[in-house]
């Protein structure tokens, strides 16, 4: 990618709680995913060479945005909202190509129309009275201009868009509702060869194809692996319904929590023995 938008108030949100160290690592590592447009690596010492991340302060701070922001896969670190724009600048580009195509198209036509017309004009017979030899004269040259003419082919038409296909009779019809509308705002295509490699992906993970697809709506993303869930994702076996963001919020509250003190979330109505707070990550010390 040669350019992507950089949302401040957003990213200033969500790194508010970081050291400056911490939010210029995070801006390296953007810089790099989409350069590359794939996932980090996962050697972190290539990964801190890259991002030239050399003292023990930076490559700690290098960590620890990985962990916070990035999920771990088999391929590397996976970034949602970093492949939601390298898919959406790729999808512009295509558009704007097929664009400029029709653009000079259009035009090439309009001169060889003005052309023809041009040289119809031109050939106006200047006397009315024609003998024989001129007549056939005439004539003969008539055919070999219209050989010599360029042809001008009509534009092409669009081809029609490919069918829809059916609902997997083992997909909850608003599931399947709600991925379309996903595939739709990704400007995705969904094909057979999406859908069964999908079950392919659910079947990996030990899920049904309903539930996969449901982690998949939840998440957002352009397309979804077995490796890429994490453990509560797998336990997904039944219809959810979408979180608010403000429920989204909640949960990540809660589970970043449950990672640092090693608990479980005390369900409502249980007597609370901790303080409400937002979880502050460690810091490295000045």
């Amino acid at each position: 990618m040669k350019h992507y938008p950089h949302h401040i108030g957003d990213f200033d949100k969500a790194t508010r709680h970081l050291t400056r160290i911490e939010r210029s690592v995070y801006r390296d590592l953007i810089d790099l995913y989409y350069d590359t447009e794939q996932p980090l690596r996962l050697d972190q010492a290539a990964l801190c060479r890259r991002i030239i991340a050399r003292s023990n302060e930076e490559s700690t701070a290098v960590q620890q945005v990985l962990n916070e922001f990035f999920t771990e896969t088999p391929t590397g670190w996976y970034h949602d909202r970093c492949e939601h724009e390298i898919a959406a600048y790729h999808a512009n580009t295509s558009q704007k190509a097929m664009a400029g195509k029709a653009s000079a198209e259009a035009k090439r036509l309009k001169k060889l129309q003005a052309l023809n017309e041009a040289s119809t004009a031109f050939q106006q017979p200047l006397n009315s009275v024609e003998t024989d030899g001129q007549r056939n004269s005439t004539n003969q040259s008539t055919i070999n201009q219209s050989t010599n003419q360029p042809k001008v082919e009509p534009p092409r038409k669009r081809s029609a868009p490919l069918p829809a296909i059916p609902k997997p009779d083992d997909v909850d019809q608003q599931t399947w509702t709600d991925w379309l509308s996903l595939r739709k705002a990704k400007k995705a295509p969904v094909t057979e060869t999406v859908v069964n490699g999908a079950r392919d992906e659910s079947a990996k993970a030990g899920m049904t194809l309903d539930a996969f697809l449901q982690v998949w709506c939840l998440r957002g993303s352009q397309g979804l692996q077995a490796g890429w869930l994490q453990p509560h994702e797998r336990q997904t076996a039944s219809r959810v319904q979408p979180m608010s963001f403000a429920q989204q919020d909640a949960a990540e509250k809660r589970q970043r929590w449950e990672q640092m003190t090693g608990r479980k979330w005390p369900q409502e109505g249980a007597p609370a023995d901790f303080i409400d707070a937002e979880p502050i990550p460690q810091r490295i010390a000045a």
